[in-house]
């Protein structure tokens, strides 16, 4: 699956039986094994697309305990809408997805987050070498309110290691425990030579004995001084703007994270030939998302 487009997508899966085959060898690649007593006594009832473990008689099929459980939409539109989500590059708006998948607009809506939910990663690596990190604000915009008022935004934290990932998250308010705390979780504590930010002064003290704290002095028109800047994570929220005005034009505080989860994913693996596969994979390891939790 290196190097997927639209057009191999539709030749590689022409029907159900494709998709389920293709599912199988990503979960099982060593064969079908029970989900419940691991034995690879396995009978596969094929009209039935379920398999039947001969130790314990343990029924189950390939999207069992998976984020396609209990799905009705056809495992086809499900890999559509997972591939749109990988190659755009703003992301696409559950009501360009309704369009495209000829869905109604809440299966579109809850398709995308549960593909979405299943873009989180648990256990990230921790970013290293040279990391920037700044804020942004997205969201509440006001008739009369001038340009710099926040009362009715949400603030988002980044930090970017020069070459490699990002990590985003949700925050408050821009304090010192909370600005510090998101370095300290994000960032490998021995592996960190370099810290780039802007003049924000809660910012000041993240330097330690590993650790260099570079600033670049917004206030006064300063954007690159050497090495010290924070364009690359800057890049990143210019691709965020451009992801709501121009893709989703309103995310809600509520899922924001989970936006945020999606525009991280498709940036860390910009370079990963085997985006479509490894996508997928996380598809087939993660916990079902229910729409009442959604909805809650």
């Amino acid at each position: 699956m290196v190097d997927m487009d639209m057009m191999k997508l539709i030749e590689r899966f022409p029907d159900e039986a494709s998709c389920r085959v293709a599912l199988e060898k990503l979960r099982w690649p060593e064969g079908v094994r029970c989900l419940r007593c691991n034995s690879d006594n396995i009978r596969n009832h094929y009209t039935r697309d379920v398999y039947d473990c001969g130790s314990c008689r343990y029924q189950f099929s390939v999207i069992t305990g998976t984020i396609f459980h209990d799905t009705h939409l056809p495992l086809r539109k499900w890999l559509v809408a997972m591939y749109l989500m990988c190659e755009s590059k703003k992301g696409i708006s559950a009501l360009q997805m309704k369009r495209t998948l000829n869905v109604a607009y809440k299966t579109a809506w809850y398709l995308c987050h549960r593909i979405r939910a299943a873009m989180n990663e648990a256990n990230p690596t921790p970013l290293k070498g040279i990391v920037e990190v700044d804020e942004t604000y997205v969201g509440g915009k006001q008739k009369g309110v001038g340009h710099g008022n926040r009362d009715n935004k949400t603030m988002v934290l980044g930090a970017l290691e020069r070459g490699g990932n990002v990590r985003m998250k949700v925050g408050s308010r821009a304090t010192r425990k909370e600005l510090h705390g998101f370095i300290r979780s994000t960032t490998h504590p021995d592996e960190t030579s370099m810290i780039m930010t802007d003049d924000w002064a809660a910012y000041r003290g993240i330097a330690d004995g590993n650790t260099q704290h570079l600033v670049v002095n917004h206030s006064a028109k300063e954007y690159v001084r050497g090495i010290a800047h924070t364009n690359g994570i800057e890049n990143v929220w210019s691709l965020l703007d451009r992801s709501i005005v121009g893709a989703f034009h309103h995310v809600s505080e509520k899922h924001l994270d989970r936006y945020l989860d999606e525009l991280e994913w498709r940036f860390n693996n910009r370079e990963n030939p085997y985006l479509f596969r490894d996508t997928l994979i996380k598809l087939l390891t993660s916990d079902n998302l229910e729409y009442k939790e959604l909805t809650s």
